[in-house]
Formats: C-alpha cells, structure tokens, sequence
C-alpha cells in the first residue's frame, strides 16, 4: 500500500484502505511505533474519505426542484472553496440539517 494515494483514489479503494488499516491494528500484532504510525495514515484516509462524501452532498444538494416543478442544476462551491459569502449569509440562515426541496 503506498502512503501517499492519488489525490484522484475513488471513494471505494479509501475505504478499502481504511478498513485494512483497522483490521492491522485491531490484530494487536503491531509495535507501538507502526500502530502509531498506521493511526496517522488512517487519519488521513478518513479525512480523504469525509471530504469526498461532502463534495458529493453538495453536488446532490445542487439539484433542486425549481418552481415549475422540474428539475434544476444550481452551482455549488466545493468545501474547499472557503465559507460562505455575505450574500449567501444575507439569504437564509446556515443550516446543515435543511434539505434543498
């Protein structure tokens, strides 16, 4: 396994990775140093993994159903884009739990 994925790596082969780590420490076979080591890679994986799953909630809460009763694509920033702008805070209150429809 390489200690550097793609920054492409699919969501799936993350995971993967992810859990084959956890297994490693789970099997109490491991010196405190590679656990220790093993932590930080997962940590990392776990982020990668998170991000993803963000960007993929943005791009579904980009499709929204407009007035006429169809559907619409809106722009979205990508979480790594920064927080919101004054406009956008101006428009509606911040709200994780309020779905687009």
């Amino acid at each position: 396994m390489s200690d550097t994925p793609s920054p492409t790596q699919d969501f799936a082969t993350t995971i993967e990775q992810l859990e084959a780590l956890v297994e490693r420490l789970e099997s109490g076979t491991l010196s405190l140093e590679d656990s220790l080591t093993a932590f930080e890679q997962g940590v990392g994986l776990a982020r990668r993994a998170q991000t993803r799953l963000d960007d993929a909630e943005l791009k579904v809460r980009a499709l929204s159903e407009n007035d006429a009763g169809g559907l619409s694509v809106t722009p979205f920033q990508p979480s790594d884009a920064g927080a919101e702008t004054d406009a956008d805070a101006d428009n509606e209150p911040p709200s994780e739990e309020t779905p687009p429809w």
